[in-house]
């Protein structure tokens, strides 16, 4: 890590950081959502968010395209979870993620064969990782909802290397079978757009989602 700047002649003893201010959110900020890797991104944001899992059948759920399909699931788990009375009062986020390759929306594999299959498919090619977002605000009804787009390339592992990392039982709790925040890292070359969005979810986006609401995310800051 790179030390502090120090103007001409400071020694290292007169260098001091500013204290860090405690600061109380303005509002209740709720993740309708189990996943590790969107809680994580919130909270290194500066956000605390509840998480209250909506319990929606994603299997259930239909749309035209990979992206409606991202923003239908979104919508249904933020909507969901506002609905209970355990979130009255809370700003409610709802996000779910599909990848898209030749048109098709790739969510979680079912198994260690199809996350097996789904990489032999995806290497040396590029799929588009859709997140939908919604954000509902459970004091007023009104809610905000868009989907976030970035493009993956991925390189070529070895069938060795997809064996052992299905093996690792990764693959099966990501959509797509992959993150960028995992043991698949090395096996993607790059990526255009967002990459919290590739792990789960689009700060950028939930703070102009927000804006739309009526909150500063900077107001939600613990």
């Amino acid at each position: 890590m790179t030390p502090p700047a120090r103007g001409p002649g400071r020694s290292p003893r007169e260098t001091t950081l500013a204290p860090m201010s405690n600061h109380t959110p303005s509002r209740r900020l709720v993740l309708a959502s189990q996943s590790p890797a969107r809680l994580g991104l919130l909270r290194q944001a500066g956000l605390a968010p509840e998480v209250i899992v909506s319990g929606v059948d994603e299997d259930a759920l239909d749309a035209p395209t990979p992206g409606e399909l991202a923003l239908v699931l979104a919508e249904a788990k933020a909507v969901a979870v506002a609905e209970r009375e355990s979130a009255a009062g809370a700003l409610v986020i709802g996000c779910d993620s599909v990848l898209e390759l030749d048109g098709q929306a790739l969510g979680k594999p079912a198994d260690a064969e199809e996350a097996t299959a789904r990489w032999k498919s995806m290497r040396g090619r590029a799929g588009v990782l859709r997140t939908g977002h919604c954000v509902v605000d459970t004091a007023t009804g009104r809610r905000a909802s868009a989907t976030a787009s970035t493009t993956v390339r991925f390189g070529e592992p070895s069938d060795a290397e997809i064996a052992a990392y299905v093996a690792s039982g990764e693959p099966l709790h990501v959509a797509g079978a992959f993150t960028l925040d995992g043991r698949s890292a090395p096996f993607v070359e790059g990526i255009d757009g967002d990459p919290g969005n590739v792990i789960g979810l689009s700060l950028p986006l939930l703070r102009r989602l927000l804006a739309e609401l009526g909150v500063g995310i900077t107001d939600l800051w613990t």
